[in-house]
């Protein structure tokens, strides 16, 4: 097991030791190094960087220079990605089993298709995407992506639930407040456009006044809108968000419990590294229990009073 080592992003399968070779080796280590990561790191920013001054017209004269950076940057990149292809060795096919590395080849690789040199706003927007690739080098902002990847199916049921709400108190609005307020309840769109402003709840001081003026039932309408959409429904939002969220970290620790992880990168599989320790620790605790019992040392009950094992006879 000297030679299994995890190719550059954790999480990623381990490649068979039989598909690789020293070279593979060689490019695991370098691209599972943290220096490595962190030259990548740099990189992505720098990139960034040059993205935001090129919006600036003063900086035109200074064109030639950022578009040679621009050059740097894809060498960086697409050497990047072929040290973390060669990681796999003969089966550099597994290398897209990861959705990152999918994500991370196709953003590098769209780059060089010709038909994006013709559209300077779509050949931006696909730089633009390389900055996507900073989560996959922190782990808190991978878990973030997949609850809100996996709160999808849940927040499509919140939103319909919400429209429905929206388009109810729509109608209402406009029969309540149509004919006296047509700016803004003319209409069923104005009127949920209304609604919609309304849920950052600025608007409602004056639209209370205005209701106010009519009726004072029209505030029974507003305090059960604000109570039902503002309070209700955000609060389930984020509840099923951070519902999703547990459930990424649980599959997260789960990954990591699997058999063949190797987070250290010591060629040895974190599950065999944990079972060596817990081996370790209970042979420790034996040897210090036939201290113990060696040097006749009374231990403490819960309670903080000493007892000892057992009985002493003859005494």
């Amino acid at each position: 097991m000297s030679g299994a080592l995890v190719p550059a992003q954790r999480g990623e399968p381990t490649p068979p030791a039989h598909h690789r070779s020293s070279w593979a080796d060689h490019c695991a280590r370098l691209a599972r190094s943290r220096p490595f990561e962190i030259v990548i790191v740099v990189v992505i920013l720098a990139n960034g960087v040059v993205l935001g001054l090129e919006t600036y017209d003063d900086l035109l004269p200074a064109g030639g220079a950022l578009h040679w950076l621009e050059l740097f940057f894809r060498a960086v990149f697409v050497v990047e990605i072929a040290v973390r292809l060669a990681a796999y060795g003969k089966r550099p096919q597994d290398f897209f089993r990861h959705g990152w590395n999918v994500f991370d080849f196709v953003a590098i690789a769209a780059i060089f298709i010709p038909g994006l040199h013709g559209d300077p706003a779509l050949l931006r927007v696909v730089r633009v995407a390389r900055m996507v690739r900073l989560v996959r080098f922190s782990p808190g902002l991978r878990t973030i992506v997949s609850a809100l990847w996996r709160s999808l199916p849940g927040v499509g049921g919140f939103l319909a639930l919400a429209v429905v709400t929206l388009y109810v108190y729509g109608m209402a609005g406009w029969l309540i407040f149509g004919s006296t307020y047509p700016e803004e309840y003319g209409d069923i769109g104005r009127s949920l456009l209304t609604l919609f402003v309304l849920l950052s709840l600025e608007t409602l001081p004056g639209l209370i006044e205005q209701g106010l003026a009519i009726s004072p039932w029209t505030l029974l309408y507003y305090v059960s809108y604000v109570i039902i959409t503002v309070n209700l429904l955000l609060n389930i939002l984020i509840a099923v968000i951070v519902n999703s969220m547990e459930e990424a970290r649980r599959l997260e620790m789960t990954e990591r419990l699997a058999p063949g992880y190797d987070e250290d990168g010591d060629g040895v599989p974190d599950e065999v590294d944990r079972i060596a320790l817990t081996q370790r620790l209970d042979d420790l605790r034996a040897v210090v229990a036939a201290l113990e019992r060696e040097l006749r040392i009374d231990r403490e009950d819960g309670y903080g009073r000493p007892h000892r094992e057992g009985t002493r006879t003859g005494r």
